[in-house]
């Protein structure tokens, strides 16, 4: 495992929600620095199997040497197509740690923090071709206000969405700096909380985060068995409520949707009924822990 990539959240809660079967086949649809991989790789038999899907490249370089292990470098909405490719029809648990990785806020270039001075990228795979730059620069006040206000419920979005575009017509937007400039007479609150809801905002955007996630759920119920585990850590409020909707009501708007006889109709039965959260230990030693929460559901 790669520390300084990533140190896994919630690690022993993860591996028991999963109930490892020796020779089973499992998902890790976040590879990254292979924490959670490893670990899993390590209740595994001979005859088990492990699929890890990225879509970053960087993460390929955490690769373990394992023949049970299968690389996707992939965003984790091909889940169906990229198990096809390896062979599986069927697996039995697959566990999903979402937003960004630590890696990716800690190197300064990928430009998903304002930290440091970079270039606004964003993306987390980088063969896409949008990146925060073009967001800034090219969206119209309204869609700046809408993935302000829907992506990081942003108070003064249509404020925030106003000043750029009056800004753009000067320069192009193009650094962290020059960013920060423009938000700086804005700032409503605590700095850094006004800051990191900004920047999550337009790193959804850039990523279609919210749309890979609902893609991402739908192809799990699709190959899961009756009984297969499904383990997902989300790391703020919109996440949360597109997992939460479709383990719970089967869809994403939250509302149950019956058969005939009252029963409501969905893939999954949840098996916690609140969040599971880091210890206060745990948050000591990984702070940024603090914002996890974990949910479980079986395959009904």
């Amino acid at each position: 495992m790669n520390n300084d990539y990533h140190v896994p959240v919630l690690l022993e809660e993860c591996l028991e929600a999963l109930d490892i079967k020796e020779n089973g086949a499992y998902v890790d649809v976040t590879f990254g620095g292979g924490g959670h991989s490893n670990k899993i790789l390590e209740k595994l038999g001979e005859a088990g199997h492990l699929i890890g899907f990225d879509q970053d490249a960087d993460a390929a370089r955490n690769v373990p040497d394992d023949e049970r292990f299968h690389f996707a470098h992939s965003n984790y909405k091909h889940l169906k197509r990229f198990l096809r490719l390896f062979g599986f029809k069927k697996v039995d648990g697959i566990l999903a740690d979402l937003g960004v990785s630590s890696h990716q806020l800690d190197v300064a270039e990928r430009g998903f923090s304002f930290r440091f001075e970079a270039d606004l990228d964003m993306r987390m795979n980088q063969q896409a071709d949008k990146t925060a730059i073009d967001i800034i620069n090219d969206y119209s006040a309204e869609e700046l206000q809408r993935v302000f206000g829907q992506y990081g419920e942003v108070r003064n979005s249509k404020t925030l969405a106003q000043r750029i575009v009056q800004e753009r017509q000067r320069y192009t937007i193009q650094t962290s700096t020059q960013f920060l400039n423009i938000l700086g007479p804005l700032i409503r609150g605590q700095r850094n909380r006004y800051l990191a809801q900004v920047f999550q905002a337009l790193r959804i955007e850039v990523n279609d985060e919210i749309n890979s996630i609902r893609t991402f759920l739908e192809e799990s119920a699709e190959v899961l068995p009756v009984g297969g585990k499904l383990v997902v850590i989300s790391y703020h409020s919109l996440e949360d409520r597109v997992v939460k909707n479709f383990l719970k009501f089967g869809n994403f708007e939250g509302k149950p949707e019956k058969d005939f006889y009252g029963n409501i109709l969905k893939p999954f039965k949840m098996l916690t009924r609140k969040p599971i959260l880091p210890t206060p230990e745990e948050i000591q030693l990984n702070p940024k822990s603090r914002s996890a929460k974990l949910r479980v559901a079986v395959k009904i």
